[in-house]
């Protein structure tokens, strides 16, 4: 357990870029010299402004969504999370947000102490957001997982779907996509956590199973997780909640034309 070991998550070669944007589209909206596109994007445009701020333009959110996203960060302000520095405004009519630059690098090697930081991270967060209630579609409910999996065609999704067992709650508002990328590190301690933008009413065990399926590598690491979250829970039954996290995102990678059999075995091992 002493040992380090690397986890990378898949990013392919996606770039942040879907729309291009330049100086003059920004300037009326926010004084800005310098504009770096980025490769960190999956599925909207990412700019980096100045060295400083995140400028992030939504491809397919409404504006009701950017407004979510702001209550939700504003909730959570005590934490050590992204800010968003304006109020929603468009560029070429799709919705924008600007946010301060996460101090800090993302981590290529995870240990002990990172995992416990963000499993201590992660109840802070939900003590934050225990029965608050988002207006944003819920992404992991098993009846859009199901719809998913039709979309797909692909049988071996439906033989896991079905063979799970599992309940999931309405705890509160969930993250839902905090892998090793969505968190920066100085000195090796938490310096910030972002890209809210799929947090959504859900189970608060499965949004712990999210950092166990991307930041834990075996049931030791596991435990370590659940034990700085304050959670004591049968591995077995855990398990099956990350289990049911490697299918959803082995899914939406499937329906993206993503790499996603990598993360298909693990679920099928476990």
């Amino acid at each position: 357990m002493g040992k380090e070991k690397v986890h990378k998550r898949y990013t392919g070669d996606l770039v942040g870029v879907k729309t291009k944007l330049q100086i003059e589209d920004i300037k009326p909206f926010f004084d800005v010299d310098k504009l770096t596109p980025t490769i960190n994007g999956i599925s909207d445009t990412v700019y980096i402004l100045d060295d400083k701020y995140i400028l992030k333009l939504f491809e397919n959110s409404s504006l009701d969504s950017l407004n979510e996203e702001k209550k939700l960060l504003d909730l959570c302000s005590p934490l050590p999370i992204s800010k968003i520095i304006k109020e929603p405004f468009f560029i070429k009519e799709k919705p924008v947000l600007i946010y301060e630059k996460c101090m800090g690098e993302s981590l290529e090697k995870i240990d002990i102490n990172s995992i416990k930081q963000i499993g201590k991270f992660l109840k802070e967060f939900h003590s934050l957001t225990k029965n608050e209630i988002s207006s944003n579609t819920n992404l992991f409910e098993k009846s859009r997982v199901q719809k998913l999996i039709d979309k797909s065609g692909n049988k071996e999704f439906q033989i896991i779907f079905d063979s799970l067992d599992i309940e999931l709650k309405n705890d509160g508002i969930i993250h839902g996509d905090l892998f090793i990328d969505n968190a920066t590190f100085i000195d090796n301690k938490l310096s910030c956590v972002f890209d809210f933008g799929e947090a959504c009413n859900g189970d608060f065990i499965f949004d712990l199973a999210v950092i166990a399926l991307s930041w834990c590598e075996s049931e030791e690491e596991y435990q370590i997780l659940l034990d700085s979250y304050g959670l004591d829970i049968d591995m077995d039954r855990f398990i099956k909640y990350i289990k049911y996290g490697m299918l959803y995102y082995s899914i939406t990678r499937y329906l993206a034309s993503r790499d996603y059999e990598s993360l298909l075995k693990r679920c099928k091992e476990i």
